[in-house]
C-alpha cells in the first residue's frame, strides 16, 4: 500500500446497473489497496444491491441520476445532492463509464461540491471540469472489456492491485437462510446439484425466446437428470413460471425467492448456469461458475471476466436497436451480419464443453 493524503477519502461513482458496479469492483479494489483509501460508492438504487458483498467498498450514496436513465433526480434533487456529496469532504473522486456515456453531467455535480481531483474518460476537452482528463479512444480506435477499461482510469492515479478478479463475497447468514429455501424448494432432493437458466432482462433487446428457454430446460434435464430452476425477480414471476410449467418435472420456479445475497449463493452452488446478458452473468464470474451467456450483440465489452464461459450471441432486432451513435457506430462496424439465435442444442452443446456430458451422454451406449 502507497500512502497518498490526496486519496484517503475518495467517492467512486457509477450511477448504472448491479452488473455494472461489480465490473467496477477490481478497480475501485486498486483505489483501496494502493492507497488505502475509504471509498464511497454513488450508485443507482439497482447498483446499490450489491454494495454489501463487495468489501472494497466501504459507504454508499444512492441517488438515480438523469442522465443515467428515466425516473432519475429532479432539479432540487439533484441540489441536495450536490450538498451531500459537499459535505462527504472528499479528497478525489472517480467517474467510471461505458465507452457510449457522457462523464460530463457527472463531472458538472462534483465540480460543484468542490471535490479538488476528478477523474473520468471523456472525448471532448472537458476544461476545468476535469481535473485529470483521460482522452477517450473507445471505440474507435479499441475495444476494452469494461474491467480493464476501468482498471486503465485509476491507474492514471497510480493505482493498481495484483488480483484483478472480480471478487463477491457470500455471508453466512445469506447461505444458512439460502440453504434452508433451497430445502423448501427441493424437499425430495435438498443436497442435489442443479442447473440455472436465468431468462430475465432489463431491456427487451436482450430477450431470448420463451420456446427456446423450455427446450433448453428439458434438454438438461433430460442429459444430467438434474433439477433446473429458473430465477429472476420478484417482477419477473410471470415469465419465469411461464418457462417452469413449459419444461415440466425437475423445472422449479425460484423467481423472487432470494434475497440478492441468497441468490449469490444459489449462482455459486449451481453446477452451471444459462442466462441472458445482465448482472447474473458478473456475479457466476464472481463465484466462478461455469456460465453460458446468450448474448444480445449490444455491448461487446461486457462479457464474463476471467471465468468459465461460453458466449452464444445474437443479433438485436432492427426496431430495438439503440438511436445512440457510438453504440451505432460499434454495431455497424462489428455486428453488419445478422446472427439467429442459438439453437437449445447449441446451448446444450456449449454447457456440455463447461461442465461435463451429462449421464446420459455416458451410459447411453451400454443399452446397444
Amino acid at each position: 500500500m502507497r500512502e497518498n493524503s490526496d486519496y484517503q477519502n475518495v467517492l467512486c461513482v457509477r450511477p448504472d446497473n448491479m452488473g455494472d458496479v461489480i465490473m467496477s469492483s477490481p478497480a475501485i479494489r486498486a483505489l483501496k489497496e494502493t492507497f488505502g483509501s475509504r471509498i464511497t460508492l454513488l450508485t443507482s438504487a439497482a447498483g446499490a444491491v450489491i454494495v454489501p458483498y463487495l468489501d472494497c467498498i466501504d459507504d454508499v450514496i444512492i441517488a438515480d441520476l438523469p442522465w443515467v436513465g428515466t425516473g432519475g433526480l429532479s432539479d432540487s434533487g439533484l441540489l441536495n445532492l450536490t450538498e451531500i456529496i459537499k459535505a462527504g469532504n472528499f479528497h478525489a473522486a472517480i467517474i467510471f463509464t461505458v465507452y457510449s456515456q457522457n462523464a460530463l453531467p457527472t463531472a458538472m455535480l462534483l465540480y460543484m461540491a468542490g471535490i479538488p481531483v476528478r477523474v473520468a474518460y471523456a472525448r471532448e476537452n472537458p476544461y476545468d471540469l476535469l481535473t485529470h482528463w483521460v482522452p477517450d479512444k473507445e471505440p474507435y480506435e479499441c475495444i476494452l472489456h469494461q474491467v480493464q477499461r476501468d482498471l486503465n482510469l485509476v491507474a492514471n492515479l497510480g493505482a493498481g492491485t495484483d488480483d484483478d478478479h472480480l471478487i463477491i463475497n457470500m455471508q453466512f447468514s445469506c447461505e444458512h437462510l439460502f440453504y434452508q429455501k433451497l430445502y423448501d424448494l427441493l424437499p425430495d432432493a435438498p443436497g442435489t446439484s442443479y442447473f440455472v437458466l436465468h431468462p430475465c432482462v432489463s431491456e427487451a433487446k436482450r430477450e431470448y425466446p420463451v420456446s427456446y428457454w423450455i427446450e433448453v430446460g428439458k434438454m438438461i434435464i433430460r442429459e444430467y437428470n438434474m433439477p433446473v430452476l429458473i430465477s429472476g425477480s420478484a417482477k419477473e414471476i410471470a415469465l419465469a413460471e411461464t418457462i417452469t410449467e413449459g419444461i415440466g418435472a425437475q423445472a422449479t420456479c425460484v423467481a423472487g425467492a432470494f434475497s440478492i445475497g441468497e441468490f449469490i449463493c444459489l449462482i455459486n452452488q449451481a453446477h452451471g448456469v444459462v442466462s441472458v446478458n445482465t448482472g447474473t452473468i458478473h456475479i457466476a464470474a464472481a463465484r466462478q461458475t461455469p456460465i453460458v451467456v446468450l448474448y444480445a450483440q449490444t455491448n461487446p465489452q461486457h462479457t464474463p471476466w476471467k471465468s468459465e464461459q461460453s458466449i452464444l450471441p445474437f443479433s438485436v432486432p432492427e426496431h430495438l436497436q439503440s438511436r445512440n451513435a457510438i453504440i451505432c457506430h460499434v454495431a455497424s462496424k462489428y455486428y453488419s451480419e445478422t446472427v439467429p439465435f442459438p439453437e437449445p442444442t447449441l446451448v446444450l452443446d456449449a454447457l456440455g464443453k463447461l461442465v461435463g456430458v451429462g449421464c446420459n451422454n455416458v451410459f447411453g451406449n451400454l443399452e446397444e
